[in-house]
Parts: structure tokens; sequence; C-alpha cells
């Protein structure tokens, strides 16, 4: 998360992109119908300024399709295809 976040202070292009993934969060909310004022504006993870929760992010990746959210494909990616390893035990 320090290394995400550091590249966002210094990453035009990632912190466009990372914007436009909060801003597609909102919508995909607001395309359920969902009214809760008080997360109004809000999205998850940190979006749109820092990185505070990868689960979250990695979440909306997984939600949203690779592309997105490109912390969040970057999470999903670090994370692997652990669950083809086998059973856990």
């Amino acid at each position: 998360m320090d290394e995400m976040n550091a590249r966002l202070q210094v990453d035009a292009e990632l912190v466009g992109s990372y914007a436009a993934a909060h801003d597609d969060y909102l919508a995909a909310r607001a395309a359920l119908g969902i009214d809760v004022p008080e997360v109004e504006g809000i999205t998850a993870g940190g979006m749109p300024d820092r990185v505070k929760c990868l689960h979250s992010l990695a979440a909306h990746s997984l939600a949203a399709g690779p592309g997105v959210n490109p912390l969040g494909d970057e999470a999903v990616e670090a994370i692997g295809q652990w669950w083809m390893a086998g059973r856990c035990e």
C-alpha cells in the first residue's frame, strides 16, 4: 500500500485511472438504486486519493472486471491463483 500511495503522488496517469475507478464505483452503486446519504460520494479502499484497503480494491476489480481499477487489478494479480494449489486444510 505504501508503494501504491507513493505512486499516486507522482504518476498523473495512475491518478486519472484511479479517479475513473472511483467514478465507476459510484456509478455502479447508483445504478443499483442504493441511496445511503452517509456514504454519498464515498467508495472503497481509499479511492480516489489513497490506498488503504487492498481487499476492497481487489473486490472492485473482480466485480467490475479488469481494466477498471488499476490498483485493484494489481492487488488481484499479486494474489495469484492461490485456490489452484489444492484444497485448503
